[in-house]
Parts: structure tokens; sequence; C-alpha cells
């Protein structure tokens, strides 16, 4: 049979006092609507059409051809928001997913669950319900003696036997297709709102003798739906802590869940160990048998086995096995380690290749360039790769020696085996098995240093008077 869905997304979200439209806040990195797609593509929705109102432009821009969408001009309540994907989906057989775009923490797991009960039932709606302790606010569930839904009453209405039910209506359905769009061409709004209720269409099947089922979730926490700053902090901090235990359960050890950061599309290999302050982001990939942290931030880069990472900062960066890095190097964008590379402490890293067991210990910046294997890159060494107009590139050879305090001026090449002696500053190529020094012939002045001394003492003496 087959499965759409409608993402309703068309609120502005004034609560939330942005200007980024509500469902694009992220949650764990990603937009919250971004959430919702992701698990309806898990559960192999085949249509999905986004209800987009305010920010729709926005919202395309985002999720591109992952959907379909149909413009809800005028907020006028939930029935009406799902009523404009008619045009897209009024004809079709099957069964429809209606699910809000603020709710990232529902899960596909749940989804499933509800579809198969759903479809076991033969039910024409099922509601996705929770028990709430604290039900204030919320419409309230009513099951008839045969366990089914028999209506849903909201908070303003509920007598007092109605408003002591702790079963609430979460706001995402499974709806037959068809009978969910003929029972919408019934709904009215006469309200106070003046808004047509998505709920009014439960009751109009109740009435007209369907099948109405309700699941009530195991975890009400994937209920929350953001509709303020405080919600999202919520919904941040839950799915937080959900990211950490599913990679603790599958062999992460995470020295302080509190304080490790996580994103939704982070892969971490087993016997992992991350330290304190760890943040993993976008779409990072850490192998096996890795130390991370503590105070390390790792976004969108490739990290492989027993790699050991502290206190350092690397964006869209490759890092082979057996490598150290750290503490405190910046790994920018193109930085590839080969294997048992060794990046130490104020070490910065662009768009530049080094071989297997290459050492850059410290104080050093190696950008634009291509190292090769067992080099050495001494302390305070620099490859000076732009001119104030143009990025040019440095080539150092297999085994080459670079000592400490030296400038590659690019574009140069240094060859195999070359050695280039501390404070040297390169201009020219260095041919393989060359040594090259660069310096100014020293000089000392004998007493020299005394002169100045009593000068300026003098002349601060003379200032005095």
């Amino acid at each position: 049979m087959k499965l759409m869905a409608i993402v309703l997304a068309a609120g502005q979200g004034k609560r939330m006092k942005s200007k980024l439209y509500k469902v694009l806040h992220p949650v764990v990195g990603k937009p919250m609507v971004g959430h919702v797609v992701d698990t309806l593509e898990h559960i192999e929705v085949t249509q999905t059409v986004v209800v987009v109102g305010f920010g729709a432009e926005a919202v395309k821009g985002y999720l591109g051809d992952r959907a379909q969408y149909a413009l809800q001009e005028q907020q006028l309540g939930t029935g009406h928001a799902v009523l404009q994907a008619k045009d897209l989906l009024g004809e079709e057989e099957g069964m429809t997913v209606v699910i809000c775009g603020d709710t990232p923490l529902i899960t596909a797991a749940t989804l499933q669950e509800t579809i198969e009960l759903h479809q076991q039932s033969g039910a024409a709606a099922t509601i996705l319900t929770a028990q709430l302790g604290e039900p204030t606010g919320y419409g309230r569930i009513i099951r008839g003696a045969d366990g089914r839904v028999a209506r849903i009453v909201e908070q303003k209405d509920c007598s007092p036997e109605e408003a002591a039910v702790q079963e609430i209506n979460t706001g995402t359905y499974i709806f037959d297709n068809r009978k969910m769009f003929h029972a919408l061409a019934s709904v009215t709004n006469k309200n106070v709102q003046n808004e047509y209720y998505l709920t009014d269409v439960i009751g109009i099947m109740t009435s007209a003798g369907e099948v109405v089922q309700g699941y009530c979730m195991a975890d009400p926490a994937e209920s929350i739906g953001v509709n303020d700053r405080v919600a999202l902090s919520e919904a941040e901090q839950l799915f937080k802590a959900r990211i950490n235990r599913e990679h603790m359960l599958n062999g992460v050890t995470i020295i302080d869940p509190i304080n490790t950061y996580i994103e939704k599309d982070v892969t971490i290999g087993a016997d992992t160990v991350l330290l304190p302050g760890t943040i993993l982001r976008g779409n990072t990939q850490i192998g096996e048998l890795c130390t991370i942290g503590p105070q390390t931030e790792i976004i969108d880069s490739i990290i492989r086995d027993e790699v050991t990472i502290k206190q350092s900062v690397l964006q869209d960066a490759y890092v082979d096995s057996e490598t150290s890095v750290g503490p405190f190097a910046y790994l920018r964008p193109g930085a590839k380690l080969g294997k048992q590379v060794k990046v130490g402490d104020f070490v910065e890293i662009k768009n530049a290749t080094l071989g297997e067991g290459t050492k850059v210990s410290h104080l050093s910046y190696v950008g634009d360039a291509v190292v090769g294997t067992n080099v050495n890159i001494g302390c305070g060494a620099i490859t000076v790769n732009y001119d104030g107009f143009n990025k040019n590139l440095t080539e150092i050879g297999n085994d080459a020696f670079i000592g400490s305090n030296v400038n590659l001026i690019a574009p140069v090449k240094i060859g195999d085996g070359a050695y280039v002696v501390a404070g040297t500053t390169i201009t020219h190529n260095v041919n393989e098995g060359d040594l090259s020094i660069a310096r100014v012939r020293q000089e000392n002045k004998a007493g020299y240093a005394d002169k100045i001394k009593a000068r300026m003492k003098a002349k601060k003496e003379n200032k005095g008077r």
C-alpha cells in the first residue's frame, strides 16, 4: 500500500521571536523539518508534501527536491493546511502520515508501530498519542469501551472527568488518504478561532462509523512540539541524550555524556573514547580505538582508526590511522594527514597533504602544500603561501628536513632528502639531497649594547628636566 506524508510547516512561529523561520531552527545541528523528513524517508514514504507558508522559500531552499510543496497563503487552521495538499494527493489510494514540522523527536520506530496498528485494525485514522503526568493544555483522547478512540476533547471543552484523562493527542496521525480528504470537505470553521481543525476529521469519521485507533507512544518525550526557545532547548537536550546513549550502546565510551555534544549524522567506531568537552558535528566519521578530546571540536571530517586528537579544532579534514593531533592544533578545510603523522601544539594546517610519518610538532603553519613522507618540519616553520593576490603551492619531498624558523616562499619545491637549515628563508627550489642556508652573516659589535643603553638613559634624563 502506498505510504504518503503531509508535513505541516506553514506556521510563522511568533513565540520563537526570531528572524529564522520556526521549522528551520536546528536541533542537534539540523533544522527541525530536516529531522522530520529524515524520519519519513526512513519509513519509506514514497511521496512527501510539505505545506509551507511563512518562510516558504527558505524551507524549499533547505529541503530541495526531497519533497513536494503546497502553499498555505493564509493560516486558517490545521485542517485547512492539510487541504492544501489535495491537488497533489487527493486522488491517491493508500495511507497518509500527517505530522508537524516542529516535532523533531518522533522516531521512525514509533511511526512504524503506529502504521502497523492502523493496518491491522483497518482504521480510517490512527492518532499517535502520549501519556502525560501533566496534560493541561492538550486535547484529551477519549476512548470507548472497545478501546478505540471515540473523540478528542480540547482542554477548554473538558468536563472534570475528561480533564483527568492523561492520554493526549500529539498532532500526528495516520489516515486512509481518500477518507481523510472526504472528511475534510465537511469540516467547518464555526468555532471561536474561525479556523478549520484537523481534529474535527476524527469526529466526522467516528460519526460515520469508521474505526479510529490511538497508538500510545512508549516515550512521551517524542511528542514535544517546539514553539518557543524553552521547548527548543528541551528538544536539544533530549535528542543529545538519545544520540549519546545510542553511541554508548554501540561500544563508544563517553566519559561525560552531559558535556559531550554529538550531532545526528556523526558515526563513531567501537572502542573509541570521547573525553569531556568533545563536539562532533555534521557528517563527521570517527573510526575505532580513537581518543578524542578533551575540549575538541570536529566538523565534517573523517578520522580513521587509532587516532588521538586533543584540545584541537578540525573542519573538513582527513586524518589517517595512528596519527596524533594537538593539543591546540587547527586543521582547516583541505587538511589531509597520512598514517602515523604527528601534528603538535599550535600548528595550523590548511589545504595541505602530509605524507605518512611526517611530523609538524609545534608552532608552525603549513598551507597550500604537498608534504612527502617522513618529513620533519621544525618549530616556527611557515609555508608563505599568499603573495597578496594568489595562493601558491609549496612542495616538500620525502625525508626532507625543514629547520626551525624557516620561511618557504611559495611557489617553491624542496627535493627528497633536502636539508633546510634553521632560520633560512627559501625563495628558490632546493634540489634533492641539497643543503640550503640563507642567513645574513652575523656581526658582533663590541660594547655597542652598553653605548645604546647609555644614550637611552641620557635621553630619558633630559626629558625629565
